[in-house]
């Protein structure tokens, strides 16, 4: 245990890379609940650790939280076997004056199709490919992370590559043109414009859908352009509330939709998209995965 002397500045070592810690931990769980969990766990061991464990405050804190996040992960395994319906991630959102906890690199691997992609991986995997690909870290480093030799690190790293490579998006779309998309849309899921809607989406789109058993969702992946499209009219926008209200804002990233009901939130809709069309939608309407979400904002000037 630190001496009086030296909490202040354990305190003030966990302040200076609390940001760091929380985006690995979100990115390994696609959970702000337990990404918040795992940092107070990191944080109590950090502050009982003895001084002559500690070489570089970083390198241990993220020790720390990768460890526990694959420990967490492997019992999240047989939760999410059991889970009702669909899993997608919790959404966060990223816009100006967020928090959440200033989570950083808010970039591709923040976003809702990333964390879904990620899913495909084992937790060691998921470890690997996070701390090589997004954080930027050695091979080094991550052996001494995860307690594995570099050239395993090397094989994990390769594996997972082949795990995700045939369904990570090739084709990149300008945050202009994902504006439009999302505005497109809405207006014709609003006008019930089904042409209009499968015109949007590419051949190969499929629609997400999360209600964890809690509320109204789609059980199934539904796939292709029309399909999707009968599924968005003829079945999720009959069980939609008249009198939500929506509002477009940042989400993991990218523009979504945050629909509230009596101002609390009702569902987040976001949709990812390359090469000018629509190849996903994700659309989460567990209540308990929106409960960190904020209550409806002032409307936009």
């Amino acid at each position: 245990m630190p001496d009086d002397a030296e909490i202040p500045i354990r305190l003030a070592s966990f302040d200076q890379y609390r940001s760091l810690l929380f985006s690995v931990a979100y990115r390994m769980l696609g959970s702000v609940v337990d990404a918040e969990d795992m940092l107070q766990e990191t944080f109590i061991r950090w502050q009982q650790a003895p001084d002559v464990e500690i070489r570089s405050p970083r390198a241990f804190l993220v020790t720390i939280i990768s460890r526990l996040c694959i420990n967490q992960l492997q019992s999240a395994r047989v939760q999410r076997e059991e889970y009702v319906g669909q899993w997608l991630p919790e959404p966060v959102i990223t816009g100006p004056g967020s928090d959440p906890l200033e989570i950083i690199r808010v970039d591709e691997s923040l976003s809702m199709a990333f964390l879904v992609m990620l899913e495909r991986l084992t937790a060691i995997e998921r470890a690997v490919f996070l701390l090589r690909e997004v954080f930027d870290y050695e091979y080094s480093e991550i052996a001494a992370v995860l307690g594995q030799s570099e050239a395993n690190c090397r094989q994990i790293l390769s594996r997972a590559k082949q795990h995700v490579s045939a369904i990570r998006p090739r084709f990149k779309t300008s945050s202009q043109k994902n504006s439009d998309l999302l505005e497109r849309f809405l207006k014709a899921t609003s006008d019930g414009d089904m042409e209009g809607l499968v015109a949007l989406l590419s051949s190969d789109v499929v629609l997400h859908s999360d209600g964890g058993g809690k509320a109204i969702a789609v059980p199934n992946l539904i796939q292709g352009a029309d399909n999707v499209a009968r599924g968005i009219f003829g079945g999720l926008q009959k069980i939609v509330p008249n009198n939500l209200v929506r509002r477009v804002m940042e989400l993991n990233g990218e523009l979504g939709v945050v629909s509230y009901f009596h101002g609390k939130p009702h569902s987040v809709l976001t949709l990812g998209a390359g090469e000018g069309r629509i190849h996903a939608i994700y659309i989460l309407t567990n209540p308990e995965k929106l409960a960190h979400l904020p209550g409806l904002p002032a409307p936009p000037n």
